[in-house]
């Protein structure tokens, strides 16, 4: 599974990198959907199915709305040499971000072996051993996602339907400030 986690990272990486170095909007838009679904299957490669759901709608969504912003637009792309300050703090930024997440994953546990080993007050120690007992939910799952956390599933169900409902309302067809025509006028002549 290591080998086809690497290979998914690769994939995403070198779609992100099509993204940013592409001339062409629409082909840029593709690779970051691209890239955005690749962490999907990636969430569900590692083990985390609880947030695939609401990362596929917010996806989807995001997609379907760049999507609309960018079909039909002529677009003007500048194709020169970037200016050299611009650069060097590009690669600073980048420099400092790889840094800072060699350091935080150092801290981690080894690949493969839960936390919840090396820390003997995790948690999910306490999620597994008193879930039935405090919530009466015979499902750990259940009683994390709807007791332990049940502000966290509120707030993403909030995530979801706001996206929905953002893009309900910039994909409908009839805009609001289209005139209404008066009653007579509507479909030719009213003799």
């Amino acid at each position: 599974m290591f080998d086809l986690v690497t290979l998914l990272l690769l994939f995403m990486i070198i779609a992100s990198l099509i993204a940013l170095f592409t001339n062409d909007l629409l082909s840029a838009v593709i690779a970051i959907g691209a890239a955005g679904f690749g962490a999907t299957v990636l969430f569900l490669l590692l083990r985390a199915p609880d947030v695939v759901p609401t990362h596929v709608v917010v996806e989807v969504l995001t997609l379907i709305i760049l999507l609309r912003a960018v079909v039909g637009r002529e677009t003007v792309t500048f194709a020169g040499v970037r200016p050299i300050p611009l650069a060097v703090a590009s690669g600073v930024l980048v420099l400092l971000f790889l840094t800072f997440a060699v350091m935080s994953f150092s801290g981690m546990p080894e690949f493969g072996k839960p936390s919840m080993i090396a820390n003997t007050d995790a948690p999910s120690r306490t999620y597994i051993a008193e879930s039935l007992k405090e919530t009466g939910a015979p499902n750990a799952v259940t009683a994390v996602l709807l007791d332990y956390r049940a502000y966290d599933t509120l707030g993403e169900a909030t995530v979801i339907f706001t996206a929905i409902v953002g893009a309900v309302v910039l994909l409908r067809r009839r805009s609001r400030k289209q005139r209404q025509l008066p009653m007579g006028e509507q479909g030719g002549n009213s003799e």
